[in-house]
């Protein structure tokens, strides 16, 4: 595998910015790692951070890179700041940077597949809810959505004055049912999917039972199990454990299983 740190110009914030990208590379020699390609583009896991965190955090808390490595799945992670992954009130367009900025950006740089079943997005924490609101409203870009440790709207965290203030800066207000209709409204992106007849992510989710987040969660989990038919194939889950890097070390690598892509054929180490 091929780690590339990219610094690039982004037109929807209006400044640089920094991503950094996991690329299957074919080998031979390499000792204890299964290392291939699958073909001249490669599946892609658009991996996103949490709050405390940015595009390095990935790799230096998991595995990531060994994890994907047998799967020839190229791995992108940005920097999204403090954003909630939205097109901020008082901030930047992270939003349009991430769902369509960013893809069109690495597939001029990289081999990356523009295909909708070789599409991937998860995220932890401020990223699931992220990956949830972006694989939702862009539901011909994804096959698969992994929300870990979060909830589709994280709407049940306690206002501590902190968070009042990140909502503020972030949609301008504290009450979310102000951005019905929004992107930012996943529930209702849910369901227009359904009503539209568009193509339908599947969905992985995931969370420890003592995860403070746990009630974001299960207003998730009770959303998507109460649609008549499963249409999302949704699977939930909860395990021991916290809001935690052990937590989440070990359950993408449910989520590398729940996309069910195949390993490379024929990897020599």
């Amino acid at each position: 595998m091929a780690l590339i740190h990219a610094n690039f110009f982004s037109e929807s914030l209006g400044m640089c910015v920094a991503c950094d990208v996991i690329l299957p590379q074919r080998a031979t020699k390499q000792i204890g790692m299964a290392a291939s390609v699958r073909a001249d583009k490669h599946p892609t896991l658009w991996l996103l951070h949490g709050a405390s965190d940015n595009h390095t955090i990935w790799q230096r808390r998991t595995s990531i890179e060994r994890y994907a490595a047998p799967l020839g799945l190229a791995v992108v992670m940005p920097n999204a700041h403090l954003s909630s992954y939205a097109n901020m009130k008082h901030g930047g367009n992270y939003y349009t940077y991430v769902s369509e900025e960013l893809p069109r950006i690495m597939r001029s740089m990289f081999p990356l597949s523009d295909k909708r079943e070789e599409n991937f997005i998860a995220g932890l924490s401020m990223g699931g809810a992220g990956c949830m609101k972006i694989g939702l409203n862009n539901p011909e870009n994804y096959a698969a959505i992994g929300c870990l440790s979060a909830g589709a709207v994280n709407r049940s965290l306690q206002l501590t004055p902190e968070r009042v203030r990140r909502m503020e800066m972030t949609y301008g207000t504290t009450d979310l049912s102000a951005l019905h209709g929004t992107e930012e409204d996943v529930f209702g992106a849910a369901q227009r999917i359904l009503d539209e007849g568009k193509p339908r992510p599947r969905i992985f989710h995931s969370i420890g039972t003592e995860d403070f987040v746990l009630a974001s969660a299960h207003e998730t989990r009770d959303f998507f199990t109460g649609l008549e038919g499963n249409p999302f194939d949704y699977h939930y889950e909860e395990h021991p454990g916290a809001h935690t890097w052990e937590y989440w070390d070990e359950h993408i690598q449910d989520f590398l299983r729940f996309i069910d892509l195949k390993p490379v054929d024929n990897i020599r180490n």
